[in-house]
């Protein structure tokens, strides 16, 4: 099952990129095929749907093959990243019906809940099944040694939880979007 993690920022000196290679560990050990996909790699000048653009054409591919989805993400201003949204916006039949997981980053005490809040009704929007399961990050910066390695204990079982719940829709939609043959 292709289950990769999106990160969902291109800022420099990105914090959230240690929860998205967490989270690439954990879907690797549930069994999963996994690689993180990160936004850095499909920024356009503008927001394009015409699934021309050389990105859209080579990240259409990716959402295709997907079983599922997990978005690793900052809050910023109470909101996720723009690019994230360009990148979702691109597409939007090949997200549909696939699950996704949504993990929130932030420096603060919540760990990205009001971003998870919101990005939860753009993949509605998009016909996607979000969790209701979700990882938060809070405090990211002390979350992680030198090493990558988390600190944190309660994003192991959070972690945990968010991919029981994921696998078990991605198998369950994946039966439904396939050809029924009578």
């Amino acid at each position: 099952m292709y289950i990769p993690v999106i990160l969902g920022t291109a800022r420099e000196g990105r914090q959230s990129e240690k929860a998205a290679r967490f989270m690439l560990q954990k879907a690797l050990e549930a069994g999963l095929e996994s690689e993180i996909i990160d936004v850095r790699d499909y920024r356009l000048p503008a927001t394009d749907n015409s699934k021309k653009s050389p990105q859209a054409i080579q990240l259409a591919e990716k959402v295709e093959r997907m079983d599922g989805l997990i978005i690793v993400s900052p809050e910023y201003n109470h909101g996720y990243p723009g690019e994230l949204k360009m990148m979702l916006d691109m597409l939007f039949s090949e997200y549909a019906h696939k699950p996704v997981g949504i993990c929130g980053v932030s420096s603060g005490a919540w760990g990205g809940v009001r971003m998870t809040e919101q990005l939860r009704l753009v993949c509605l929007a998009a016909h996607m099944v979000p969790t209701g399961e979700a990882v938060h990050f809070p405090r990211i910066q002390e979350l992680f040694d030198d090493q990558g390695q988390l600190l944190g204990k309660s994003q192991h079982g959070q972690a945990r939880r968010l991919l029981e719940e994921l696998i078990w829709y991605a198998r369950a939609l994946k039966a439904e979007r396939e050809p029924q043959i009578d």
